[in-house]
This record gives C-alpha cells, sequence and structure tokens, in this order.
C-alpha cells in the first residue's frame, strides 16, 4: 500500500496570519488534530494540537501572557513540515513516523498539497490488521498524575515526555486520562490564559510552635481533574491486538490502558501499534 491508498484528500488549511481560536475552531468542527498551513499558495508550516496543547502552561506572569486564542497560527506552526510522495510506501511511513516523533505528513505531488496521511489513516492499512498478539506485547508503561495537581505540573510531565498522562485517585486506583486533545481544546481555556490563579487569605490554627495567623494560598484555577477524560477505556493484558484495536475505532480513541487484574500494567497506543508495523 502507499500513501495515495491510505491518505485523506480533503484537507482544511489554514493561513500563517489566523488566530489560534480559528484553527481550534476548525479542527474541533471536523475532528481533526492538524492544520497544513498555506501561505501565497505554498506549504508553510503545520499546526497540530500538540503545537497548542504545550502552549498552555503558565510559565510568565498573567500580566505578560497574551490570550492563546489571540495568537496567530504563524507564532505556533512547525515550519518546513516532512511531506511524502504519493507513491511513498506505507510501510517507510510508518518508520518515518517512528523515528521522528511526528504524526502527519502532507501529501505533496508536484508541489501542491494532494492530501496528508495521519497516523488514523496508517491504522486502516492491511499491515496493522496483519498484527496478531496480545496487548502485553506491545503496551508500553505511562506517566501518573494525582487528580489535585496543576496545569503546570500536568503540562510539564506531558512535554517532558511527549505522551499522555492518567490520573489516579487518592487510593491508587484509576480516576481518568489526560491527552493532548484535552489540553488544545479544553473549554475554559481564556481562564487559563488570562488568570494564573486567584490569591485568598486563609487562617492558620495556632500551634505548640507559634501563634495563629494569616496565610496568602495562590489557589490554581485549573487542576487535573478538571481536565481529564474519565471514564478510561480499559483492556486485559492478555487481549489480542485485533480486538484492542477493534475497540479503540470503537470509542474513538487512540490508547487503550492495559490492566493485570485491578493493577495498570500499561497503555496501548497507537504509536506503539505503528511501531510494531514499521519493524
Amino acid at each position: 500500500m502507499l500513501a495515495r491508498d491510505v491518505m485523506t484528500t480533503t484537507v482544511f488549511v489554514v493561513e500563517p496570519n489566523a488566530t489560534i481560536a480559528h484553527a481550534r475552531n476548525l479542527m474541533v468542527r471536523h475532528r481533526i488534530s492538524r492544520l497544513p498551513v498555506i501561505d501565497a499558495g505554498n506549504l508553510a508550516g503545520i499546526i497540530t494540537k500538540k503545537d497548542i496543547a504545550y502552549r498552555l502552561r503558565q510559565g510568565e506572569p498573567a500580566w505578560r501572557r497574551r490570550p492563546l486564542d489571540r495568537i496567530p497560527v504563524g507564532a505556533l506552526m512547525t515550519e518546513k513540515p516532512l511531506v511524502v510522495a504519493p507513491d511513498t510506501g506505507v510501510r517507510e511511513i510508518a518508520r518515518i513516523f517512528s523515528r521522528e516523533n511526528i504524526s502527519c505528513f502532507p501529501v505533496v505531488d508536484e508541489g501542491a498539497v494532494a492530501g496528508i496521511v495521519t497516523k488514523t489513516d496508517l491504522m486502516k492499512s492491511a499491515l496493522v490488521r496483519a498484527l496478531d498478539c496480545p496487548a502485553k506485547d506491545v503496551m508500553e508503561d505511562v506517566a501518573t498524575v494525582s487528580r489535585y495537581h496543576s496545569l503546570d505540573h500536568v503540562v510539564g510531565v506531558m512535554s517532558e515526555r511527549h505522551d499522555k498522562v492518567l490520573v489516579l485517585d487518592d487510593d491508587g486506583t484509576l480516576a481518568g486520562i489526560i491527552t493532548e486533545t484535552n489540553l488544545a481544546f479544553y473549554e475554559d481555556e481564556p481562564k487559563i490564559s488570562g488568570v494564573v490563579g486567584k490569591d485568598i487569605t486563609i487562617r492558620r490554627r495556632g500551634t505548640a510552635a507559634g501563634k495563629a495567623g494569616q496565610t496568602l494560598m495562590v489557589i490554581p484555577p485549573v487542576a487535573a481533574e478538571d481536565l481529564m477524560t474519565s471514564p478510561v477505556i480499559t483492556v486485559d493484558a492478555n487481549t489480542p491486538l485485533p480486538d484492542a484495536i477493534a475497540l479503540m475505532e470503537k470509542h474513538h480513541v487512540n490508547s487503550v490502558v492495559v490492566m493485570d487484574k485491578s493493577t495498570i500494567a500499561g497503555i496501548l497506543k497507537r504509536d506503539d501499534i505503528i511501531k510494531e508495523v514499521a519493524k
């Protein structure tokens, strides 16, 4: 199979001076995760939900932070993205996906964007359908956070690992999952961009070591539990890979959490499956 056999030919695009708000609206409306950026008819870059998601980290004072939705696409896009030709083989595309840690390729034919190949498109190939092993043979480990962890902490963990995270309850049980989609399309993002937190004063109890008094605390506006998706789709560690893939398709997700009885064993992601194809 070749790129032309699996690519999506209806391609939604944006210009570099379009706002992130416009790009986000296009992604939500058409249920897509990336947009080629076209400038004067030429491919200038690509903007993905990952680019938007990781920009949510609150690393600077609120008075210096420009609301994300007002930022032009050109400021966050990846310039000069990798492209493939229509006759590029699916296995080669899988290898480049795995090696470069990217999620899509514009398909360029004679200088024009003819389509786009994503990891979702690749999952429809015969090479994926031919895989036959249990989920535990393909899964990988996964980072976790508490449901009370701050937005900054969540984005920090995700950007460091370039991956999603699981959210745990106080007793260590699975509470939810946070993906780049949760961050990029979080409906209260304007509040995140405009306000770091709220300063409140609380009364501290007196102790043997000191007197009662007042303490100023900063309450973060967004925590992991505000962002997470719950419940989480899970499979048993011995679930055959074709069954796990079918479950992912049914629920329109690109990962499932792998459980060994009541314990989190790992996570099976679309990326892991594509790596199997690339071998």
